[in-house]
């Protein structure tokens, strides 16, 4: 993921109001964050704890940001995050859902997912996966793993900006 600034983070939010987009509590120190190791920026607001965000890029290159909302309940069995699909999470997952952007999520229409509760897809990708047997190629795994989270990342802000 390329370097943002605050400027261009609080622009990329596609459902949240004006008020809200200005409300968001951006991260603290933008400039030592490690964007080459980010496949999209995602935190969670220090003072709703609730609240979430994310920065996507799409596969165009553009970027979206996303206001989420945690569900109250949690998820009963052990589940899975939809975007990393980590079967050895070192985190929880929650059930995350957003507003769709435009007239559709005025009028009420949200859509959710199941993500790493603090948005450590990017580190859980990039660990180098279980020899699964001789001659498997971890770095090649790893890297479908990297494309992956970045595809399904796309397709769910692709979802929250369709009508």
């Amino acid at each position: 993921m390329l370097p943002i600034g605050e400027q261009q983070l609080r622009g990329a939010f596609v459902n949240a109001s004006r008020k809200e987009t200005s409300l968001i509590q951006i991260p603290d120190r933008l400039d030592e964050i490690d964007w080459a190791s980010l496949d999209f920026l995602g935190w969670r607001d220090q003072k709703l704890p609730r609240r979430a965000y994310a920065v996507i890029p799409t596969l165009d290159g553009d970027l979206v940001g996303v206001l989420f909302q945690q569900a109250e309940a949690a998820p009963r069995a052990r589940a899975q995050c939809s975007w990393c699909q980590d079967v050895q999470l070192p985190n929880d997952v929650v059930f995350l859902s957003a507003k769709r952007a435009g007239p559709a999520g005025r009028k009420g229409d949200t859509i959710g997912t199941l993500v790493c509760e603090r948005f450590q897809c990017s580190k859980n990708v990039r660990t180098l996966p279980v020899l699964a047997y001789e001659g498997y190629d971890r770095e090649a795994a790893r890297d479908r793993r990297i494309d992956e989270l970045r595809l399904r990342a796309a397709e769910f802000a692709g979802a929250v900006t369709r009508p």
